[in-house]
């Protein structure tokens, strides 16, 4: 792009990354580096961790941030250049208007200056204008002192369709309305005032009460925009669109004031443009103008605006909370290499059995039928333990879904009748094992296997690498998002793409055992790259070196740049192509080497000598101090997991189902998911627990994500146990106090008293109504879209 800039205007070049260097709270030089190292290709995985010289050493959060920004100033920027051109082809463009467009500095502020040059229908104004009344408007706001109606009776023409005076006044209201409407300043300030001042209010419709019961939170409900969290919002459209709800959105929270409400926006306007009440002919109708402009126009206009600003923020919020989620899950803890068997469970089709060996071949696969209605409880122990024994089975990973206790009971009495197999149980999330299983990779990975069964082969890979296995599954059927299903598909596939490559690139692929679709995910590396890579080890053998990747057909030099340093070679021809050493830096290694006269195998993993080395000794033109640090750290641990260690939770004994639990038990459970009110914890009875955002922690906690993630393993204790509506409440404060039955709060899903929430006026309680992924977690917790069944 060309375009230049005027004042604070924003343009590509300097004015635009010293623009998000204010932002990032960098320096210009950083932003630049990093922009120019994006537009040339380069992943924000390998600008992170490889071109830390270049960027001032920039982390993915930041650069994940200025990628984003970057994207929204050139849609900007794109968006103005169509604007100037619009307008300079009416031969409206002066010199004046091109700097106000110049310096917009948000698409809002952009469209308010285009608002009265864009093309529309033909409006009552212009067919006013046509008629030749915009003097009789102009003379009537220039000088109130004239009397409406003798002005007006010297434009009635017949032919030009004004037939009498009362069609001449309202000719000139329609122009003064469509100008008050379009003045891109004040509707600026009338939007700020309305979004800082108004709120959303809520009600039934009338007759869909019990249609809509899951909404009874939101039948009389309001609140201040700049107070509503995420998910009420996203309930609340969802309500409407449903058409169990009726959303207003209020300029004016009500404080009894004389000028407060329209009011007030109608003096603004009125003072924007002169109209002032002195008693003068003309001034009453324009008083009327100001108010029919507001009513009709402004105020419809301004609830558009901020209809979209609040969506923006909620799906903004909901998929940052999705992406966080699925970073944790992603990188929670492997197992490891260990010979793992998989339980799918299942009542009437019975749970279906899978073993994995260490690498994640399927070994066996079988069906048995412990539960009802068959009940071969002692046949299907003896079936899984003669499995165990013929492969050496280590761990049992068991599915989380329908029949998981009862299948980890089975697993639980498998160990207790066979000690000598030493066997480890652990329940894992199911959650998109049935969509991986239906897929199209599943069909070429797992041909030889009925759908069914290649569930159990999941269940078992995830507990072995979670990684690994995941990625096969779109991330929006992982099930750790909240209304993912209400927010931009385009944003939420961008950000969760995002989170998958990082993690991706951050654990590290070893490139002769990785799947398609996780070196899909490899800086550098698309589909068809990642399917000529598995192709040529199949055909060739695995990689002997990093270099020999460069054999695999349309991996050319860039691609070899970007993706290299993420790939590892175990046992290969260079110890350090196991490494996470870029093979551009190994030039560094060599003369690390011949300082220290030691060989490559001795001095790696020797914490001693590694950590005597003064990095500057080694810093030259091309690598600089972050780089030889970087790389002095990978040769004291080459090849280091950033993922914590495998550790598992034990559910109590006899605390099978929800009729088990017991007010002021403690117990140690797996935090399955986290949501903006709260968190919810499997305590292994079939329903997850919440634990509320207000019972995480004696201090006021903002993000639930700031005291636990998904796959945390946490002791809670019961605050009460509603079976009918199969409700657990928990806390994580283990000298709370369990609730007193009879004043149990009457809401399950929504925010607590002190949680942070509004309750102003004839608000009810806070809640929220979640779709997908998230509906399911309250479902199994015993909600019914954030209300208590």
């Amino acid at each position: 792009m060309t375009t230049s800039t005027t004042g604070s205007g924003v343009t590509p070049g300097r004015a635009l990354h010293q623009r998000i260097a204010d932002e990032l709270g960098v320096r210009e030089r950083q932003v630049q580096a990093a922009v120019e190292l994006l537009d040339g290709g380069a992943t924000v995985p390998f600008i992170a961790r490889y071109r830390k010289e270049a960027t001032g050493a920039l982390d993915d959060t930041q650069l994940r941030a200025l990628e984003d920004r970057l994207r929204y100033l050139r849609e900007l920027e794109e968006r103005r250049a169509a604007i100037l051109e619009s307008i300079r082809n009416q031969g409206k463009l002066d010199d004046a208007l091109e700097a106000r467009i110049l310096a917009a500095d948000s698409k809002a502020r952009l469209e308010d200056i285009y608002l009265p040059y864009k093309p529309k229908r033909r409006t009552k104004a212009q067919v006013a204008r046509e008629a030749g009344l915009e003097p009789l408007a102009d003379a009537l706001l220039d000088d109130p002192a004239q009397d409406p109606e003798q002005a007006a009776a010297a434009f009635v023409h017949a032919d030009r369709g004004v037939a009498d005076v009362a069609a001449a006044l309202d000719g000139a209201r329609a122009i003064l309305v469509e100008r008050f409407a379009e003045d891109a300043d004040l509707i600026g300030e009338l939007r700020e005032r309305m979004w800082s001042r108004g709120r959303l209010v809520s009600r039934v419709r009338e007759g869909k009460e019990e249609a809509g019961a899951k909404f009874a939170d939101y039948f009389d409900f309001s609140e201040p925009f700049t107070k509503l969290p995420s998910h009420r919002i996203l309930a609340m459209f969802r309500g409407e669109k449903d058409e169990i709800l009726d959303l207003t959105l209020e300029p004016e929270e009500p404080t009894g004031e004389p000028a407060d409400g329209p009011g007030d926006y109608e003096m603004r306007i009125a003072a924007r443009f002169g109209v002032a009440d002195r008693g003068r002919p003309a001034d009453r109708w324009l008083a009327d103008t100001v108010r029919w402009a507001w009513r009709t126009r402004i105020l419809v206009h301004l609830g558009i605006d901020l209809r979209t600003r609040l969506r923006q923020n909620a799906e903004d919020e909901a998929v940052r909370v999705f992406a966080a989620n699925l970073r944790d899950l992603l990188l929670a803890a492997p197992a490891g290499s260990r010979t793992t068997m998989g339980l799918d469970p299942g009542y009437r089709t019975g749970v279906k059995v899978a073993v994995v060996d260490a690498t994640g071949k399927v070994v066996a696969t079988e069906t048995i039928h412990p539960h009802k209605p068959a009940r071969r409880w002692d046949e299907s122990i003896a079936a899984l333990a003669r499995l165990a024994r013929e492969h050496r089975v280590e761990l049992i990973a068991i599915g989380n879904g329908t029949a998981s206790r009862e299948t980890d009971k089975l697993a639980g009495d498998l160990i207790r009748q066979h000690p000598e197999l030493k066997l480890t149980k652990v329940v894992v999330s199911e959650a998109g094992a049935s969509v991986y299983s239906a897929s199209e990779y599943a069909s070429r990975e797992l041909p030889e296997l009925d759908v069914s069964l290649r569930g159990a082969v999941s269940i078992a890979r995830r507990l072995q690498d979670p990684l690994a296995e995941l990625v096969k599954i779109d991330p929006k059927s992982i099930g750790v998002g909240q209304y993912q299903h209400d927010v931009s598909e385009a944003k939420l596939s961008r950000s969760l793409d995002a989170v998958v490559e990082d993690c991706v690139n951050a654990v590290g692929v070893d490139v002769n055992t990785a799947s398609a679709p996780l070196l899909t995910r490899v800086s550098g590396i698309g589909a068809g790259l990642a399917e000529n890579i598995v192709q040529h080890r199949d055909t060739n053998g695995p990689f002997r070196s990093r270099q020999a990747l460069k054999d695999v057909p349309r991996l050319g030099p860039k691609a070899f740049e970007q993706c290299a340093g993420f790939l590892r070679i175990r046992g290969g021809d260079d110890p350090l192509d196991a490494s996470s050493v870029h093979p551009e830096a190994y030039p560094v290694v060599r003369r690390i080497l011949q300082a220290t006269e030691a060989d490559l195998t001795t001095l790696i993993g020797d914490t001693k000598v590694l950590r005597s080395i003064r990095p500057e000794r080694f810093v030259d033109d091309t690598f600089g101090l972050p780089t030889v640090t970087d790389i002095l750290r990978e040769l004291e641990k080459p090849g280091r997991d950033p993922r914590p260690a495998f550790q598992t939770a034990t559910f109590a004994e006899g605390v099978d189902t929800l009729a088990d639990l017991e007010q002021g038990m403690v117990l140690e459970g797996v935090v399955t998911n986290v949501a903006a009110f709260g968190a919810f914890v499997d305590v292994g009875v079939h329903q997850d627990g919440l634990v509320h955002v207000s019972a995480m922690s004696k201090n006021f906690v903002r993000d639930p994500r700031e005291v636990v993630k998904p796959g945390d393993i946490v002791r809670v204790k019961v605050l009460d146990v509603d079976i009918p509506r199969k409700r657990i409440s928990l806390t994580l404060r283990l000298d709370d106090e369990p609730e007193r039955r009879a004043e149990r709060r009457p809401s399950g899903g929504g925010e607590r008293r002190g949680s942070g929430g509004n309750r102003r006026g004839g608000q009810r309680r806070q809640g929220a109504a979640p779709t997908g992924a998230m509906a399911e977690a309250l479902r199994r917790a015993g909600y019914d879209n954030g209300h208590r069944r």
